[in-house]
């Protein structure tokens, strides 16, 4: 199982405070790898990197605002300049629900500026860096919108769909050049951000619509950031030397099983 292990390899994962993201870091400080890890939230990115040194692990904070490019590119020389980055993993996002109508021109800004710009900015500012250091991994974080229809998701999809572009565009940019990139596109997991918009739209059914939003997913039930980060670590281990430029629902048979 060595081949999927991180050791020696320095990882960047954007929006590693909570959720998907806190868990791939936890996953890849596990499995060797020195773990930087960036979120808007300050004390969220502490937290993590308090839990992956408790565990042994070796990681470091840092505040980031993806969707501010200059600050970004700062960033990435910094640890860059500390030691070579190998990589990257553009997870910070965020949840939009609506159609439409229903999407404010301000709605539709704010999730281009972090979901789609951020992700840019990342790209823009490591991607120099992994080619100086004679390659590396890139892992974007898409979702299954991008793949087929969500009801009320219009802002939300549109963010996704270029993630998933960005990742084919990048992997045929850049073999040459040993990087290798591909995305995972979940289905719903269970994060605080699920409960929070629970508790926010339906307060006194929360535990009604949770069962009911678990099984649209065939398997009858939501995933767990931890199989997320499952997939993340394969993908950025050696044992995926083979595998770019591809798309990995993780989503309970969803895009396959549901008519």
């Amino acid at each position: 199982m060595s081949n999927f292990r991180l050791d020696n390899k320095v990882a960047i994962v954007t929006g590693a405070g909570s959720g998907i993201g806190k868990s791939i870091a936890l996953t890849f400080a596990a499995n060797g790898a020195y773990v930087h890890v960036l979120d808007i939230q300050q004390e969220q990115a502490e937290t993590t990197v308090r839990e992956i040194a408790a565990q042994g692990g070796r990681a470091m904070a840092h505040h980031c605002d993806v969707s501010d490019q200059a600050a970004v590119i700062e960033l990435a020389n910094a640890i860059q300049a500390q030691h070579h980055i190998h990589i990257l993993v553009n997870n910070a996002g965020i949840g939009f629900v609506g159609n439409v109508e229903k999407t404010t021109e301000a709605d539709f800004d704010r999730l281009y500026q972090v979901n789609v710009k951020g992700v840019y900015n990342c790209l823009y500012a490591v991607v120099p860096h992994l080619k100086v250091n004679g390659g590396g991994v890139i892992l974007n974080m898409a979702s299954i919108v991008a793949s087929v229809g969500i009801p009320d998701r219009f802002a939300y999809s549109m963010t996704k769909g270029a993630v998933l572009t960005m990742t084919y565009s990048v992997a045929i940019d850049y073999l040459q050049h040993n990087i290798r990139c591909n995305c995972i596109s979940p289905a719903r997991v269970h994060t605080a951000f699920v409960d929070a918009y629970l508790a926010k739209n339906y307060p006194g059914q929360e535990s009604e619509m949770f069962e009911k939003l678990s099984k649209t997913q065939p398997i009858g039930r939501m995933g767990k950031p931890e199989e997320v980060a499952d997939l993340a670590l394969f993908l950025c281990s050696d044992a995926a030397a083979f595998i770019t430029g591809c798309d990995y629902p993780v989503d309970g048979g969803f895009i396959k099983l549901v008519p």
